[in-house]
């Protein structure tokens, strides 16, 4: 009896204390399940706060970010997700809150803070755990953390993860199209001894991409991704005439239409069909893709024409380069040092910046995670304007929850401004890389003349006596129209080339 007594005297304390909190935990609860939830937020909010029992503080977390999610603030939820999985799986709502995180990753689409925070949590010790999640997010959270993994190199792990993401998921097509990335990467660990083994499983990470439902997320621009993934395969594999033709699959005007032209004009090139990688490069230069910072697509024009000795058109091609590339180089320079502060770096992409020659500007910003941070930023500040305006105005919540937000809305800009820096150094190396190449074309085109002029090569006449033909049709239902000068919608994208050679014939002792 006094054993019983003594236990008692020892839990009244806690008794008291945690009435109020069930009590107001019921109130709250009682709110949220009413549809109230101008009312059960601040509660919630007061009970993570000051409640004393663990259970009770750790439900009214959980609740509190059900709550702002239902109430459309889909960032201040990922939050209080957040808060709960960082604290660890001894956390009372540990899994639900996994659950609500990837949720509103699936809502704001977004692909950098929150997967970072699964692959962060997502350690060995709790996946055990894990894989009571629903099937559907668990193969989500595989697919995220598989991009992390990725992004990273540790390829071997992203494989496991990707191949881990079952058919019937609706980001089953999306990590397949990964997976083949991953598998097709130069530095995936075996290649040299498993080459053929790799590019086969990764061509048939595409091919499943091509064949999957309608049911699957952002399929459509991830078929066409997986093409030009096909594409990249073929081409390295020397299979030219099968990478033309995965890239002359990617749809007219489609996000990737522009690059899919510019890869197949280098697969065409390869593949000795020099009319057809000009016609490429044409649509390319067409006025619709003005703007478009593509300067290696001229230093491949410029090499058609030399390999087909043409080479006043090689001195044009370089000419039109030196001119529309020629003065970026040191428009970029000011913005590539490492005293560039990360978000001055992000500024320079994020408003209309006449710093940057419009072409770097346009390619940076089509970038997809420059812009999720963008459209992440943007949703931050819609949901500081809710708080500030809303039903808990001057509140407690209202404070915490907007000082939550300007620390995300700081660590997008950080993420912004590496990927802003990291690209402007890119768009920088590549001219120094291509206007070195296109001094090398001028130097050579102007040696190979004067082998010409010294071996009493008459090219103009060698041009004269060859004739242009029309090419050839594809099929019957095709018409012929004569290119002259101006650009058609419905003509880009088909255009061929015939071209006269100005190479002298071999003699038989030149004969291999």
């Amino acid at each position: 009896m006094n054993r019983l007594l003594s236990l008692f005297v020892a839990l009244a304390p806690l008794a008291v204390f945690a009435q109020p909190d069930t009590g107001g935990y019921n109130r709250a609860l009682a709110a949220f399940n009413a549809g109230e939830l101008d009312t059960a937020a601040p509660l919630f909010f007061e009970l993570s706060e000051r409640a004393s029992a663990p259970e009770v503080k750790g439900k009214a977390e959980y609740f509190l970010g059900q709550t702002l999610a239902r109430k459309g603030l889909p960032v201040s939820a990922f939050i209080a997700y957040a808060a709960i999985v960082n604290a660890g799986p001894s956390h009372p709502a540990y899994l639900k809150a996994v659950e609500g995180l990837v949720d509103m990753q699936q809502q704001l689409d977004e692909h950098n803070l929150i997967p970072s925070i699964l692959n962060q949590a997502y350690t060995n010790e709790v996946r055990d755990q894990w894989v009571t999640l629903p099937k559907e997010v668990l193969a989500r959270i595989n697919y995220l953390v598989g991009t992390v993994s990725q992004r990273k190199s540790r390829f071997e792990e992203a494989r496991s993860l990707l191949e881990a993401v079952p058919r019937d998921s609706r980001v089953y097509a999306k990590a397949r199209y990964l997976l083949g990335v991953v598998l097709s990467d130069p530095r995936f660990p075996g290649r040299p001894g498993e080459s053929d083994v790799l590019d086969r499983d990764a061509l048939a990470a595409f091919n499943a991409v091509l064949a999957a439902k309608d049911d699957q997320l952002d399929l459509r621009a991830t078929q066409h991704l997986a093409l030009l993934a096909l594409g990249r395969v073929h081409y390295r594999r020397g299979e030219y005439a099968d990478a033309s033709a995965a890239y002359e699959r990617v749809p007219r005007y489609s996000r990737y239409w522009d690059q899919a032209l510019f890869e197949n004009g280098f697969a065409r090139f390869q593949n000795e069909d020099f009319g057809g990688a000009l016609g490429s490069l044409q649509a390319l230069h067409a006025p619709q893709f003005a703007g478009a910072f593509q300067p290696e697509s001229w230093i491949l024009k410029a090499t058609v024409y030399y390999y087909s000795c043409l080479y006043d058109e090689v001195k044009t091609t370089l000419a039109a380069f030196d001119e529309l590339y020629g003065p970026m180089e040191a428009q970029l320079e000011p913005f590539t040092g490492e005293d560039v502060p990360l978000v001055q770096a992000f500024n320079l992409v994020a408003a209309e910046n006449r710093r940057l020659p419009r072409p770097v500007y346009l390619w940076l910003r089509n970038n997809e995670r420059i812009r999720e941070v963008m459209r992440m930023l943007e949703r931050v500040d819609v949901e500081k304007r809710a708080l500030a305006g809303g039903p808990w105005r001057g509140t407690p919540l209202t404070a915490q929850t907007t000082a939550s937000l300007e620390d995300v809305r700081g660590t997008l800009l950080q993420v912004g401004g590496t990927l802003a820096q990291s690209r402007i150094r890119e768009a920088a190396d590549n001219l120094r890389t291509f206007s070195d190449q296109a001094e090398i074309i001028r130097v050579q085109t102007a040696l190979d003349e004067k082998d010409l002029l010294q071996a009493g090569v008459d090219q103009k006449a060698l041009l004269t006596r060859q004739s242009l033909y029309r090419p050839k049709m594809p099929g019957a239902a095709w018409n012929y129209w004569k290119f002259q000068g101006e650009f058609w919608i419905d003509e880009i994208g088909y255009y061929q080339y015939t071209l006269k050679r100005g190479c002298p014939a071999k003699t038989a002792e030149q004969q291999p």
